[in-house]
């Protein structure tokens, strides 16, 4: 059995070093950057797309803010970021009525929920009591959204039963 060179095996892995080098993740965009972008955007679903990348840096920021012990502007972050998630849905609906059969902004808007209403307890359990109250609203907000969201994608529940008819008036 022939072992293999040592010059080939060094080449092809220095050959392949740039390009590891080169797939090195962006930094994230900051939300100064972020916010114009989805406010300006006419399409629902690309709206969808940077209330993630929006959302994540919110979300990165609260932390921070929060690590700071700065509470309020860590509340005023959730709190943009909520009035964001209402942007982005209420463009989907207008936009894509039917979420059963165009649900991807729906699909991307309730993942990213999911993960605010993680932020947001996780805020409110690390939060003085003073600063809970508006981040228990902030979390109901985004928990009736998701909500919402389920029941537009998934109308027709299994195990759901219908409420019985009103007999007709004046029949007794």
């Amino acid at each position: 059995m022939r072992p293999w060179p040592l010059l080939p095996l060094c080449a092809l892995l220095l050959g392949l070093a740039p390009a590891a080098v080169a797939q090195r993740p962006a930094p994230a965009q900051t939300i100064a950057a972020l916010q114009p972008r989805f406010d300006a955007e006419p399409n629902s679903v690309r709206k969808a797309k940077l209330l993630a990348k929006l959302g994540d840096a919110q979300f990165l920021e609260s932390r921070r803010a929060g690590k700071a012990q700065d509470y309020s502007a860590a509340v005023l972050i959730l709190e943009k970021y909520r009035d964001n998630v209402r942007a982005a849905f209420a463009d989907v609906l207008r936009q894509h009525p039917n979420a059963e059969k165009e649900s991807n902004g729906y699909r991307i808007i309730e993942l990213h929920v999911r993960e605010g209403i993680r932020e947001t307890r996780d805020a409110m359990n690390a939060a003085p009591l003073e600063f809970r109250p508006p981040l228990q609203v902030i979390h109901d907000d985004l928990q009736r959204s998701q909500d919402q969201i389920l029941r537009l994608l998934f109308p027709r529940r299994p195990g759901e039963k219908k409420s019985p008819a009103a007999p007709p008036q004046g029949v007794q």
